[in-house]
């Protein structure tokens, strides 16, 4: 029996029209927030050429990991991309949300992306290697740090793992809840970063996040099944 949608000769069908690979490159990329009390809120995508977005699986583990320690407290996205998980922290119980991006073109559709979270997502246009420090040092309230650079297979990022890790040491970080870290699955990160130790590894395919807590934190790690 044939398919009743298989086309005939005589079948009026229209036949659907090949997009040109210049047209689809200019064709708006959109998200939305998966949770929170922004669910449902479109997001603007940069270009898959410009920035690697986060999976939904990754974006569900983290916000599942800080539901209780994030409420009240402030979230920084580095290499921030649209600012989507920054969006996703405020939607999660963050007071204050902000986003580091270098790329010029993502950087405005972060700040697009941002006018709807009422001053609350700042977007900053710079290189995280040097803004970050400055950055903290202006914040009063605790924080939670997540790094989403762009994999080390990226011509350019081949040290971008050990330069974060060196970045870390610099930084001051006794107003840090925690740390997290999205890299390819084939790194493997310390165990131990300055006072921050690694206490859950989860694997998404090639997308692996490393969850570090303070040595000296006494709350308890929420980790996501």
């Amino acid at each position: 029996m044939k398919n009743k949608f298989e086309k005939f000769p005589n079948s009026h069908t229209k036949e659907i029209p090949k997009i040109h690979p210049r047209q689809k490159a200019q064709e708006k990329l959109y998200t939305r927030i998966q949770s929170g009390i922004y669910k449902g809120k479109k997001l603007l995508l940069p270009s898959l050429q410009t920035t690697r977005s986060t999976k939904n699986i990754v974006k569900a583990c983290v916000f599942n990991v800080l539901q209780k320690q994030l409420q009240g407290g402030i979230f920084i996205e580095a290499f921030g991309g649209s600012a989507l998980m920054a969006a996703l922290a405020l939607s999660n119980g963050a007071v204050k949300a902000y986003a580091i991006e270098l790329d010029k073109k993502a950087y405005h559709i972060a700040l697009h992306n941002a006018k709807m979270f009422n001053g609350n997502l700042i977007v900053l246009n710079g290189d995280t290697f040097k803004l970050l420090g400055t950055l903290i040092e202006k914040l009063q309230n605790a924080f939670v740090l997540y790094f989403d650079p762009p994999f080390h297979i990226r011509q350019g990022f081949e040290d971008v793992y050990e330069r974060i890790y060196t970045l870390i040491k610099k930084l001051d970080l006794h107003k840090a809840f925690s740390i997290i870290i999205e890299h390819s699955s084939n790194v493997k990160t310390p165990q131990i970063l300055e006072h921050f130790t690694r206490t859950k590894l989860k694997k998404f395919g090639t997308t692996s996040l490393s969850f570090y807590y303070s040595l000296n934190n006494s709350l308890q790690e929420r980790v996501c099944e």
